[in-house]
């Protein structure tokens, strides 16, 4: 009876452990970014999240679908950031030339590889997905905080302003993951 049902099991249990490597991956390279932003060496954890985020699309079942997923979330996110920090809203620890910090866009990046297979089960629940968002986001930047990456001007103000972004910003991607999972919006040259 066991051994009959094994192979059942197998989808399931790789599946599962893929998805806890993933979560792992992606925590590791969060705080290779926020604390090497903090400690003076960006470089470091952009790599690292970077690292993982190629790995994270090498090894994924559609590699163009998650490039297209994370050039997209980079987009964002530099368009994001970028208002958050010429709005007097966040001050980032090393930032670099660009009015975002390089080490903040990996971290879009890693949100990305998480978006179309991870995140799967909120491509239907966009409200759910919002509301993640809403409070995920804010306590995000808030840890990074605290941990020295980024400084947040407005005490009540930018969390506020994270909360509205990032549950509009969150099924936005999401609903994008969908699509790229459908094949609708990648060109059919790059397929």
């Amino acid at each position: 009876m066991i051994a009959t049902s094994l192979p059942l099991l197998a989808p399931t249990v790789k599946r599962a452990i893929g998805l806890v490597a993933m979560f792992l991956a992606f925590q590791g390279g969060w705080f290779a970014c926020v604390l090497g932003a903090a400690h003076g060496a960006p470089w470091a954890g952009t790599a690292a999240a970077a690292g993982v985020a190629a790995l994270s699309i090498g090894l994924g079942g559609r590699p163009a679908a998650d490039a297209w997923l994370v050039a997209a979330a980079i987009a964002t996110g530099f368009v994001w950031d970028s208002a958050m920090a010429r709005g007097g809203l966040i001050a980032y620890a090393e930032p670099g030339v660009l009015s975002v910090p390089v080490w903040i866009l990996a971290l879009w990046a890693l949100f990305a590889v998480t978006l179309r297979e991870p995140l799967r089960a909120l491509h239907t629940r966009l409200p759910l997905a919002a509301l993640l968002g809403a409070v995920g986001g804010p306590l995000s930047y808030a840890a990074a905080a605290r941990m020295g990456a980024c400084e947040l001007i407005e005490p009540v103000w930018t969390p506020l302003v994270l909360a509205v972004g990032w549950g509009t910003i969150t099924p936005l991607l999401l609903m994008l993951a969908r699509r790229l999972d459908r094949g609708r919006a990648i060109p059919a040259a790059v397929r």
